[in-house]
């Protein structure tokens, strides 16, 4: 299917799932829930919750676990973009949560999305994940960033999944066309970790910054964030908090990453300049504000990001 989207703000393309967890613990404790996933679809969720307006762009069966996951966008106002719903199964991604609150993911899923066309109203096209990993969802995704390049802005966030790569190799050279495409880059030191295992994660940053994008943040947990732009480096700490679990809280950054950067006014075509020429003091209250939606996310069960009353309390 080929065709214009209807008026978005925003745009997400990638991965939408069901959540299957498992939680360890005693006999008693043991648990196993359902629940809305996939890293672009909380993205998404979380813009949603923060009053932008968005769209995901994604794929997604005509099933039970289809159900649970379009009654979950609607109750974000996320608006599912056309063509979504095929005749496969649902994506489903199976996680264990270790007694630390830490989640190691295996997958199922089929990944392709339509081909559209983006209206001259998108001012955001962000995509990451499996969504920016598995063909031939992932060459369409590059391409949609390609061509808003200069008029939207273009975000991404690895969060690298080694299971769909045949080696680090692959995945770093599929990583490094998503970068040359995005204005705004987010990755874990996890990320950096696996694809450049023992580089220094502040000179990585530098050197993707250096190939296109305005704006790369690292996240480093509890430690914070590092952000390399066009004004230099910044480190923002992180809050202490007694953390339930980390799901979702890499896209809960992200979320709240790309709604400070709204707030500033630095989305889309005009944005871009002043994006490109961020003075350090708005660019630590930007990264605060993303790590803030993290730090809530951590405190509470599941992809569970903030809404807008929340994040401003």
């Amino acid at each position: 299917m080929t065709g214009a989207l209807p008026g978005s703000r925003a745009v997400v393309v990638g991965e939408a799932l069901v959540d299957v967890v498992h939680r360890a613990g005693s006999d008693a404790s043991d648990a196993t829930t359902e629940h809305p996933g996939g890293s672009p679809l909380n993205v998404a969720y979380g813009l949603g919750r923060l009053g932008h307006d968005v769209g995901l762009l994604t794929r997604l069966g005509d099933d039970d676990h289809g159900k649970l996951l379009r009654a979950h966008l609607e109750s974000g106002a996320v608006q599912l973009l056309p063509g979504a719903v095929d005749g496969d199964p649902t994506p489903v991604a199976r996680a264990e949560i270790d007694a630390e609150g830490k989640a190691t993911y295996d997958f199922d899923l089929v990944w392709r999305v339509p081909e559209v066309t983006l209206g001259d109203d998108v001012t955001l096209v962000h995509t990451g994940s499996i969504g920016a990993a598995v063909p031939p969802g992932a060459d369409t995704a590059l391409s949609l960033l390609r061509s808003v390049r200069g008029r939207a802005t273009t975000s991404y966030d690895p969060n690298v999944r080694p299971a769909f790569f045949a080696d680090r190799e692959q995945a770093l050279a599929r990583v490094e066309q998503f970068v040359e495409a995005a204005d705004v880059v987010k990755a874990s030191d996890e990320d950096l970790a696996w694809l450049l295992p023992g580089e220094d994660v502040e000179a990585v940053a530098y050197r993707w910054q250096a190939r296109g994008p305005a704006l790369v943040v690292v996240t480093r947990g509890s430690a914070g964030a590092v952000a390399v732009s066009g004004a230099g480096t910044l480190h923002v700490p992180a809050p202490r908090i007694e953390v339930v679990d980390t799901v979702g809280a890499g896209d809960a950054f992200m979320s709240g990453l790309l709604h400070a950067l709204a707030e500033h006014d630095l989305l889309g075509g005009r944005g871009l300049p002043r994006l490109r020429h961020l003075g350090l003091g708005t660019l630590e209250s930007i990264v605060a504000t993303a790590i803030r939606s993290a730090s809530i996310t951590c405190s509470r069960a599941g992809a569970n990001p903030p809404t807008r009353a929340e994040l401003d309390a």
